[in-house]
């Protein structure tokens, strides 16, 4: 009976852990995703930004976020209309009517920038950290460990959710360089 109980537990283990998983990579997708994939430069140019002005962009507590552009963007794709909109965390401060080619998501226009990726990186491994970590707990107790035994895990998301501040913040200087040296 005690084999059969086991046996039971890791197999609930395992399952919990692909589950974890899919609901890390489930709000990924649904919420820093589509930013994500715009910024990194994934698929083709969606449309051009026509700058009006820029800004200094800030965030509810009136902290800096970057420089945010507004102006008008005229989209690849026939049938769509041409709209005003926000170059969010732009690259430099454009001037007036520079023609900046960008890819949107969420009604946003976006380009390659260290602001936008430290950001938006930073937002994507702080949510994945927590899950990954229960999800390797539940690995381990799948294998055999006893579920007891999570403190190092506990201490390695920790150290995860630090790594991923210094990583995105080391990510995003390095972009920051190659989009003013390119």
């Amino acid at each position: 009976m005690r084999a059969v109980v086991r046996k039971l537990g890791r197999g609930a283990a395992a399952v919990g852990a692909v589950l974890c998983l899919a609901v890390a990579g489930w709000l990924v997708w649904l919420l820093p995703g589509p930013q994500l994939t715009a910024i990194l430069g994934f698929g083709p140019v969606d449309g051009v930004v026509t700058v009006y002005e820029c800004h200094e962009a800030t965030d509810a507590e009136g902290y800096s976020t970057g420089t945010d552009c507004t102006g008008w963007y005229v989209p690849r794709q026939a049938g769509e209309p041409a709209r005003e909109i926000v170059l969010a965390s732009a690259a430099a401060e454009h001037r007036h009517g520079a023609r900046v080619e960008v890819r949107t998501a969420r009604g946003r226009a976006y380009e390659l920038s260290g602001t936008a990726v430290f950001d938006t990186g930073t937002t994507t491994g702080l949510l994945l950290v927590p899950f990954l970590a229960v999800a390797a707990w539940l690995v381990s107790c799948a294998r055999g460990a006893a579920p007891g035994d999570g403190d190092g895990y506990f201490f390695a998301a920790l150290g995860g959710m630090v790594a991923v501040i210094v990583l995105a913040m080391v990510s995003g200087i390095l972009v920051a360089i190659g989009v003013a040296v390119f």
